[in-house]
């Protein structure tokens, strides 16, 4: 649906009309048109679910926003999901992962919030860089446009300047989508300071879109008091009091509980808080998050948003979802992969990474339990302590040099002891530096990132990142083509010439020593389609040890695991059976979540 022409309407009069007031009078433009539905101009737009918590931080918003996205997918209604968040930076690229978990990269090369992670997972739809929008972002768009004299001397104020900016951007993804249903999820918690600006922006918005195209929820935490055995509401009240208080009345409260909540509390919310009791919609904290879109659906949520959007739907189907929910919590064997990393304290730092072992092995009839292995504590002497009952490595991205050499012990220990591997970014560059410092017997290669002045740079800085000064945004990012060698693990595991995948470095395989390093027996299985760049690395006659200068995290869903992450967990699956004495898995089997994965990817 998204923005189309209403009949008979003159609407690119209209919009010709709109660009020449932007240009001969920006203040006029600015302050007038984004109040304007773009339906004033002779358009339909699309409809609005705003998305909101309150009580604590990381209440479970990302993961309702991503499932409500997959129920209105499921009634074939086009959606497309956009994340607020209130922070002032310009996008969450240079912070630590221990301030913010995972950095997720979009397809145009956008780095994100881990959220839009969960949101193209459960819609199994890319999204773009008009999905993340930071306040840094409005500011610096606001404070440039000023820099040029768009407002005409005028004082710069954030209402209705920076309202309007944020109004822009949120009825703009609904524009260029072509969704019929935008969902917003604004970050942080009601009540904080940083987060005025956009709740204000709704508020508008939800006055100037007609009364069946906005829906407001808002996600909250029941609280559990053992002492006297009670989930307590009244926070949710003072929530919802907030939430009033800035002019928006929510009209569904999801309500996140570790306890079932009655009906009596689901009653009592519906009083105090002024919502319809069948729009009080409990959410008990589940083993996995992919059954919360099979939660919210039994509550009804689905068809109350689209009951209160005025949305027809064709369908309902769930049963795929259902069916994989079903195989994901009925194992028929588990696998222990390591995962060798830095910021394991905060397993969301590798979030992507954790889904896309868990959908390869569901692919596999199998669940997996990961080690989360700090890399300051491998070292030769303990390693073999450490990876004793270790099915399989992974070592994912990361900067810096703290724990680097833990790293390439793991990589030592997979190839010595034939464990499969699976190195991603910097996975493949210590696996690199391990292999060049058996085949050179020095512990001095390395790559320039951790030693300039090794004797041996296997890894080095890009050309185009030499005369790079500032840090946000100016890796190689977004997707980039990979052609596959043929008679490789990686070709196999693809089935494919050629693929695109997503990139967040700035060092890259020295190809001074890829000729020599080749004939040694790490053979260069991916790269680019004119041969300059290695994008994967495999070792020769080893089950699988395989490294990708991508990350492929970024782009496995359920149903649909990447073909890495398949290839690396089908031969996890068969050390563990070959480990315990039982028969291994066929080469069809072993080869089925790839299979799988090549024929959805040829469909989509």
């Amino acid at each position: 649906m998204g923005v189309r022409r209403l009949e008979g309407s003159n609407g690119g009069y209209y919009a010709s009309r709109r660009r020449t007031l932007a240009r001969l009078s920006p203040l006029r433009y600015h302050r007038w048109w984004a109040t304007k539905a773009p339906s004033d101009w002779g358009y339909m737009t699309a409809k609005y679910i705003f998305i909101t918590g309150g009580v604590v931080s990381s209440v479970g918003k990302g993961i309702t926003t991503a499932a409500i996205g997959r129920l209105l997918k499921a009634r074939n209604v086009p959606v497309v999901i956009q994340k607020l968040d209130p922070y002032l930076n310009v996008d969450p690229g240079t912070m630590s992962p221990y301030q913010h978990g995972e950095v997720y990269v979009t397809a145009d090369g956008a780095e994100t919030d881990l959220d839009l992670g969960h949101y193209e997972r459960f819609l199994d739809q890319d999204l773009t860089r008009a999905s993340s929008v930071t306040t840094g972002q409005i500011y610096q768009a606001v404070i440039s446009r000023e820099r040029r004299g768009d407002y005409l001397g005028r004082t710069i104020q954030p209402i209705p300047h920076v309202t309007n900016e944020i109004k822009e951007r949120i009825r703009g993804i609904g524009r260029d989508s072509g969704a019929e249903v935008v969902i917003l999820e604004v970050g942080g918690t009601v009540g904080d300071i940083e987060g005025q600006p956009f709740l204000e922006a709704i508020r508008q918005m939800r006055n100037e879109e007609g009364r069946h195209d906005t829906v407001a929820i808002h996600v909250t935490l029941l609280p559990y008091i053992s002492t006297t055995g009670e989930l307590k509401t009244k926070p949710t009240q003072h929530s919802v009091r907030e939430l009033r208080s800035v002019g928006i009345q929510p009209d569904i409260i999801v309500c996140r509980s570790d306890k079932p909540i009655s009906a009596e509390i689901r009653d009592k919310i519906s009083l105090f808080c002024d919502v319809e009791p069948r729009a009080v919609i409990p959410l008990l904290t589940m083993p996995s998050i992919y059954e919360v879109p099979l939660v919210l659906e039994e509550a009804g949520l689905g068809d109350y948003v689209c009951d209160r959007l005025n949305i027809s739907p064709t369908s309902k189907d769930l049963d795929d979802w259902r069916t994989w929910v079903q195989r994901l919590k009925n194992p028929q064997r588990t696998v222990n992969v390591a995962v060798v990393g830095k910021y394991v304290e905060l397993p969301d730092a590798y979030l992507s990474v954790k889904e896309s072992l868990i959908h390869a092995a569901v692919d596999l009839n199998a669940a997996v339990n990961i080690h989360w292995l700090h890399s300051e504590d491998v070292d030769s002497a303990s390693a073999g302590k450490l990876f004793s009952e270790i099915d399989g490595i992974v070592v994912p991205g990361g900067f810096g040099e703290r724990g680097i050499e833990g790293k390439v012990q793991a990589a030592r220990f997979a190839r010595a002891n034939g464990v499969p591997y699976l190195g991603l970014c910097l996975g493949l560059h210590v696996m690199t530096v391990e292999f060049a410092r058996d085949h050179f017997g020095s512990d001095d290669a390395n790559s320039t990132e951790f030693n300039p002045e090794t004797p041996y740079p296997v890894i080095t800085l890009l050309d185009a990142q030499r005369r790079v000064v500032d840090k946000g945004g100016t890796m190689r990012l977004g997707g980039y083509d990979c052609r596959l060698v043929a008679g490789t693990r990686a070709h196999a595991a693809y089935g494919a010439g050629e693929v695109t995948e997503r990139h967040r470095h700035r060092y890259e395989f020295n190809n001074e020593y890829r000729a020599e390093l080749e004939a040694a027996g790490l053979v260069p299985s991916g790269t680019t389609p004119d041969g300059s760049l290695v994008e994967i690395c495999e070792v020769r006659d080893h089950p699988w040890m395989v490294g990708s200068q991508f990350h492929p995290e970024f782009r496995s869903r359920p149903n649909r695991p990447h073909p890495l992450f398949a290839g690396f967990l089908a031969a996890t699956v068969e050390r563990s059976l070959a480990r315990n004495g039982q028969a291994p898995v066929e080469p069809r089997a072993r080869h089925a979540a790839a299979a799988s994965s090549r024929a959805s990817r040829a469909r989509s």
